[in-house]
């Protein structure tokens, strides 16, 4: 089976995941392929289910003891509309020097990758363990990855918990990444008590109470961005989107409910918890001026920053592809894999520019170098004592 036939055997596996359950999608479809890859090269592969039916993680390993080396991809994609896209998402469209399809950037095309990388290895002449990791739900709850830390035995722990290096192959132009932001996803609901607008003693209104919250939260924005600032990155402070508002049913009745959900991109250096903290103890003494109730929850747990300079792996990739180390804006799964104990980069085939729209592609040259590099990493992390 060629390079191009397990592409396209992977892109037609729809495995979409999405917030909204009407269009969410098992990945058991891809885990299962990839195990079956994985295993005839004579790699012991785990399927591990997720408490959500239907979703499943995979650790494919050859190799014992600790040290070694990760190579890991998310095996979900976004949801699509097929009308937008010029070609059959759901199948692999060679054109131009491009290979379009759902997910062949991000990130399924990474695991096509990854077995032309492995399919020649000689297993008997690893020396520390090499592991291919696939996890789901990237693009929605991140689910997958927070698993890793709680995973059931102590085989799979000790695996995980001793792995040395860690790469994830989101795409990235080929450049190693060793910054990005974090992010939060909230919602704030203010309940108040409706009532007939021609006397507004009659109910304490919803929608004031969130128009004075909403100067605050935008205060609080100005606040931390000058407190955090890292020229690092292209946005160079945290960013605060005020994405969705919902209040009130008439314009002649005081506003009984109002809700806002708001995004946070978060610096290295900021916590989700220590800034929703922050923002409880801001809109307290608003919600008490008004007389109002309000509640202040995560849409989903949160993904924190991503830093990791100057470390072995970030030098060694370096020194591989010629070019110094960049900083992203968008999130991956990277600080789960930090957080037990790896050094951890991001680098992959593919921009990420062309990422969760119509005719996503991964750049046909991109393919080749990308599996030397992966080559190189292997016989540095994996083959040498």
């Amino acid at each position: 089976m060629s390079f191009f036939t397990r592409l396209n055997t992977l892109l037609s596996l729809p495995s979409v995941s999405s917030t909204n359950s009407a269009i969410d999608m098992s990945n058991l479809g891809v885990i299962h392929e990839l195990a079956s890859w994985f295993s005839a090269l004579g790699f012991h592969c785990e399927v591990i289910p997720l408490a959500q039916s239907g979703k499943a993680n995979l650790l494919a390993t050859t190799g014992q003891g600790p040290g070694g080396l990760v190579l890991s991809g998310h095996t979900d994609t976004v949801p699509f509309d097929e009308s937008l896209w010029q070609m059959n998402p759901l199948a692999l469209t060679q054109r131009d020097n491009r290979l379009y399809g759902l997910g062949s950037t991000d990130m399924k095309g990474f695991f096509a990758v990854v077995y032309e990388a492995v399919k020649d290895l000689e297993l008997k002449s690893v020396q520390h363990p090499l592991i291919i990791l696939a996890t789901a739900d990237e693009e929605s709850s991140m689910n997958g990855a927070r698993a890793l830390a709680t995973y059931s035995t102590h085989a799979q722990r000790s695996v995980m918990a001793q792995a040395r290096a860690a790469l994830i192959g989101e795409p990235t132009n080929l450049r190693a990444v060793n910054r990005h932001k974090g992010m939060m996803m909230e919602r704030l609901h203010v309940k108040g008590q409706s009532g007939h607008s021609s006397n507004p003693t009659l109910g304490r209104n919803a929608l004031e109470a969130m128009h004075e919250m909403i100067s605050a939260l935008l205060k609080l924005r100005r606040d931390l961005q000058k407190r955090f600032h890292n020229s690092l990155f292209e946005v160079d402070v945290p960013t605060m989107n005020m994405g969705v508002i919902h209040g009130g049913d008439n314009p002649n009745r005081i506003c009984g409910h109002c809700s806002l959900e708001f995004d946070m991109r978060l610096m290295p250096g900021m916590g989700s918890e220590m800034i929703r903290t922050e923002i409880v103890q801001l809109l307290q003494p608003i919600a008490s001026r008004h007389q109002v109730e309000f509640s202040f929850t995560p849409l989903f747990p949160g993904l924190d920053p991503f830093f990791n300079n100057h470390s072995d792996l970030v030098l060694l990739c370096q020194d591989l592809i010629g070019t110094e180390p960049i900083s992203v804006g968008f999130g991956t799964e990277a600080p789960f894999l930090q957080a037990l104990g790896m050094d951890t980069v991001v680098l992959g085939p593919g921009s990420i520019d062309v990422a969760h729209q119509p005719n996503e592609y991964m750049p046909l040259a991109q393919v080749q170098p990308c599996i030397t590099l992966l080559q190189q990493l292997i016989r540095r992390y994996c083959l040498e004592n």
